[in-house]
């Protein structure tokens, strides 16, 4: 009989649905509410919340959010003001809350980061089991440059992610595994993928170590990709390729869902990329879904903008993007789509 991790899990990867990222932190939401010309008050970062989670039909596309720590604790602008954990739960869709304190330079290791946050962990997971968090995320970052990452870097996060992993499953919580290598730099895909590989080989090593159970994970990766002041930049159809086939090699079959983060990569390219992934390889070990921050979120902040009167259009813009991942999921996802819309 599936364990509870593993129910949420693969509920988590459902087919055809994916995974809402929209827990930045303070500074984070700041930026791009400033791109906008909005203040980052409370007040404000609670009502775009709303107006995305009350998107009529988003549960069609959407399996769970990963909500900030302050989201966590927000309620809607309904009348009845429900706590936005139970609006997600209400409508079948899993409330998940991001715990790591941030990415910090690794001692001794100019250029490198490590993350932090494992100290009262286990009972930050406790509080937030109990306001409905199911699943939890710490992300890992790994830069590409010259000289590194180094083995320390990618050991330091690999250990820090088992351990978290590890808490996360002993409090009833399935963790998110986050091991994002950072398209930042000029490097070519080759070395994405070389580095890609060393760094998921760690981790489930890691992982084995502190004995996680891996049918009551997600990962959430990178894709193998160029960087992003490459001057080569690797088509649509290689990226999907070299993807896959690095992580047929170092992706245990029991891990349930490998939900992808954007990183940077625009709306459409992500969702093109997702979907080149599901249509050029059949049946895989386990599914191949989507973990998307900006590239679910961009397009309806814009259309939004904070004004109440376009709150109906900043939602249309997000059930549209949700649905195009959606289709990704299948590989019938087209640029026609877009032009669509």
């Amino acid at each position: 009989m599936p364990s509870k991790l593993n129910e949420i899990a693969r509920a988590m990867v459902a087919p055809d649905k994916g995974i809402l990222a929209a827990d930045e932190s303070s500074g984070t939401i700041r930026s791009r509410f400033n791109a906008i010309g909005l203040p980052s008050t409370k007040e404000n970062r609670r009502a775009y919340r709303h107006m995305l989670f009350t998107t009529e039909g988003m549960e069609q596309f959407i399996s769970g959010v990963i909500l900030y720590d302050e989201t966590l604790r927000q309620k809607a602008l309904d009348e009845a003001e429900t706590p936005f954990p139970r609006l997600l739960s209400d409508k079948g869709v899993i409330p998940g809350i991001k715990v790591d304190t941030g990415i910090h330079d690794l001692a001794g290791f100019p250029g490198e980061k490590v993350t932090e946050g494992l100290d009262g962990l286990r009972a930050r997971l406790t509080r937030y089991g109990k306001l409905g968090a199911q699943f939890a995320k710490w992300r890992a970052v790994i830069t590409v440059g010259k000289g590194i990452p180094t083995d320390v870097c990618i050991d330091a996060n690999a250990h820090a992610l088992a351990r978290y992993a590890a808490l996360c499953q002993e409090c009833g919580i399935v963790p998110i595994v986050e091991p994002e290598v950072l398209m930042d730099g000029d490097h070519n895909i080759y070395r994405c993928d070389e580095v890609t590989g060393v760094t998921l080989r760690q981790v489930f090593e890691a992982l084995a170590v502190h004995e996680v159970k891996l049918d009551g994970i997600v990962l959430k990766p990178s894709m193998v990709i160029s960087g992003s002041e490459c001057p080569e930049q690797a088509s649509v159809e290689k990226v999907a390729r070299r993807t896959v086939n690095n992580f047929l090699r170092n992706v245990p079959r029991e891990v349930p869902g490998v939900a992808f983060l954007s990183g940077g990569q625009s709306s459409e390219t992500a969702t093109a990329h997702l979907n080149a992934m599901n249509h050029m390889f059949g049946e895989l070990p386990w599914e191949l879904s989507f973990s998307y921050g900006r590239a679910l979120q961009a397009a309806p902040l814009r259309a939004w903008g904070g004004d109440p009167a376009r709150f109906k259009a900043g939602q249309e813009a997000f059930f549209h993007r949700a649905m195009c991942n959606s289709a990704a999921r299948t590989g019938t996802y087209s640029a026609d789509m877009e032009t669509a819309a």
